[in-house]
């Protein structure tokens, strides 16, 4: 079994059918794990034990006649900023690692598992989430399983590398300037940032961004992300923000997936430069999505100007909130050095700042809705760079030149709280994954999902990371 080359859909209806035990698949995963982790870092902490137990219960529901769920027995790893019951939630940061195991699972969590996965272990993010490449102090650096030399993006980077090498089919991960979709692009998979309130993010905790963050899952491929989300979206009444849950299923608009009749692409959204080769790419994609018969309108600017001070004005604020008790303190000396001046800045922002910055998310969706007048979805390209060299520090090379803001493509739309997906559109010359974004009008999941699966299927992209090689390779 190689889990690069299988399916969630497919493997639970296998365990639930009985042809398939969730504890072989679970030993198998856990098998993948301690073969390959020590090379890619993807997971930070795993409960073999738990596991196995968990896996257990499926098979007994098995045996007894009693559905387990249509996720039934599929390994789940869990990103490291969400509670795992039993598994310390520590944010990729030194200052939580020593913290208290959690007592239960995080909204998302609970609703996989009650749909059958079984939680395997904890996989690694930069601190807080706050950057677009997987690395910490607390646990070191995530390598992208499309080339070691390669960083896997971030913040979701551990869940995406976990899936792309085969250790786990499924797993979560969370979205406040583009840490799904950048992953994602990163390592050769489908994502989808649901709308703002689709994914709960309630509990006793208030969610670490308020208004820009949204959890879901990661997964190799748009139907089996579409499989998860099925039964982790609607309301919670822990989150003020949740949406009640949607009327239309988002499983059978897969069924017949069908691209819109009118797009816009924007190669630059109006402010970022693209690398040659990636634009290339992106613009095969957009051609594939016309010869479906979709009429493309390219549209040099969206935005006036990046808005990335405004997005740095909300996060520093709420980074600040997350690391006010540390701050100052015995433990503020191991916080990323990088992070710890954002969060001092961030401690001179005011109020009115802050307000200032949540005035500019509505500007940029009055700019959204005048678009999706005329158009269904916008198309960009994911992210402005193929993934960065490890060495570079968090830098992307754009057209030779290395940019550290190489993500400038995702996080207006966390601003705008728009649904956004993001799908394999080819493989650079050295064979790195390249990502096409596709977003859709306010609460317009759906939209998104169905045109996504569409432009998925024409382009046919199913190539499996190099890492780790193939049996008889």
């Amino acid at each position: 079994m190689d889990l690069r080359n299988e399916s969630v859909v497919g493997l639970a209806r296998q365990v639930r059918n009985g042809q398939l035990s969730a504890s072989s698949l679970v030993d198998h995963a856990l098998g993948q794990i301690a073969a390959h982790n020590p090379t890619l870092n993807a997971f930070v902490a795993v409960d073999p034990e738990r596991a196995r137990a968990s896996a257990a219960d499926v098979d007994a529901k098995v045996a007894s006649g009693v559905d387990p769920g249509p996720l039934a027995g599929i390994p789940l790893g869990v990103k490291d900023l969400e509670d795992a019951a039993g598994y310390v939630t520590t944010h990729g940061s030194k200052a939580f690692a020593e913290g208290p195991t959690a007592a239960s699972d995080s909204p998302l969590v609970a609703r996989l598992v009650a749909a059958g996965c079984v939680v395997v272990g904890k996989t690694n993010t930069p601190e807080l989430g706050w950057k677009a490449v997987t690395d910490n102090r607390a646990f070191g650096q995530t390598l992208n399983p499309w080339s070691l030399d390669h960083t896997p993006g971030g913040s979701s980077g551990g869940s995406a590398a976990a899936i792309a090498s085969g250790m786990v089919p499924l797993a979560t991960g969370s979205d406040g300037g583009g840490s799904i979709r950048i992953p994602s692009s990163c390592c050769g998979l489908s994502g989808m940032k649901p709308s703002l309130g689709r994914v709960p993010s309630g509990g006793p905790v208030a969610p670490d961004w308020h208004h820009l963050s949204t959890k879901g899952p990661l997964a190799r491929t748009l139907a089996d992300v579409v499989a998860a989300l099925d039964v982790a979206v609607g309301p919670d009444p822990s989150d003020l923000r949740s949406l009640p849950r949607p009327e239309a299923s988002w499983i059978a608009a897969l069924d017949n997936p069908k691209p819109p009749r009118r797009v816009a692409w924007s190669p630059t959204l109006g402010y970022a430069e693209v690398d040659a080769e990636v634009l290339d790419i992106c613009q095969r994609a957009v051609e594939t999505m016309a010869s479906l018969g979709t009429e493309v309108v390219e549209i040099d600017t969206v935005f006036d100007a990046d808005p990335v001070g405004d997005w740095l004005a909300l996060t520093g604020a709420y980074n600040l909130r997350t690391h006010a008790e540390v701050r100052g303190s015995r433990a503020w000396q191991g916080v990323d050095p990088i992070l710890a001046a954002v969060i001092d800045a961030a401690a001179s922002t005011s109020a009115l700042d802050v307000v200032r910055a949540e005035d500019a998310c509505h500007a940029l969706n009055l700019r959204l809705v005048d678009l999706f007048h005329d158009v269904r979805l916008l198309m960009t390209p994911t992210v402005a760079a193929a993934p960065p060299l490890r060495s570079l520090d968090g830098a992307g090379m754009i057209n030779g030149t290395a940019d550290f803001n190489w993500v400038k493509f995702t996080y207006p739309f966390n601003m705008t709280r728009s649904p956004a997906a993001s799908i394999c559109a080819g493989l650079t010359s050295s064979g790195l994954p390249v990502g096409l974004q596709l977003v859709g009008p306010q609460h317009a999941d759906i939209v998104v999902l169905r045109s996504a699966a569409a432009l998925e299927e024409a382009i046919g992209f199913d190539a499996p990371a190099p890492f780790p090689p193939s049996s008889g390779d």
